[in-house]
């Protein structure tokens, strides 16, 4: 397949959710079969010489680039959830946002100490979700290996500086902005 530009398919709305935001929609991404394809690929491709044995995310989009990394790498995937999503026991972590607080779930087992763990999200902006997965993973001897993201606001948000402050894991995005 001839390599494509996959910002082609990002969707930039202006002013949303609020004025002087430029919101990057990926579903337009996720929408185009051969630009889906594409964005996996190079996500489980950069993922491939870190070795994880697990492959964790944070709800919901994440799960949709996740899931088949998980497939292709052959690795376990962990589901990090909002509270009163997991059915079994689980560990908690809390996090500050820019207004408020919000808080993560994972079941005990869902990653074993020792294990190597790629923490993947769509999106990287500020960091505070994924450094919250860091934190779970971490709670349960396991070690971060490395963060892969669809998409990275980074000359706005500063969220590659932020993780690099707190884990000596990869960090890696298809899509800069």
């Amino acid at each position: 397949m001839a390599d494509i530009n996959l910002k082609d398919y990002i969707t930039s709305i202006p002013d949303f959710p609020k004025p002087g935001i430029i919101f990057r929609d990926i579903t337009t991404l996720i929408q185009a079969p051969e630009a889906f394809s594409e964005a996996c690929r190079k996500l489980t491709e950069a993922a491939r010489e870190l070795k994880p044995d697990v492959i964790a995310a944070p709800e919901a989009r994440a799960f949709l680039f996740a899931a088949p990394m998980a497939i292709e790498l052959q690795c376990g995937l962990a589901l990090i959830r909002k509270p009163g999503k997991l059915p079994r026991e689980v560990i908690s972590q809390s996090y500050d946002l820019e207004y408020g607080s919000n808080t993560l779930n994972m079941h005990v087992d869902a990653i074993q100490p020792g294990a190597r763990v790629l923490i993947v999200d769509d999106l990287l902006a500020t960091g505070g979700t994924v450094d919250a997965c860091r934190q779970l993973v971490e709670k349960v001897g396991a070690k971060v290996v490395g963060y892969s993201f669809v998409l990275e606001l980074s000359s706005e948000c500063k969220g590659r500086e932020f993780l690099q402050s707190k884990s000596d894991a990869d960090v890696f995005s298809v899509i800069e902005y």
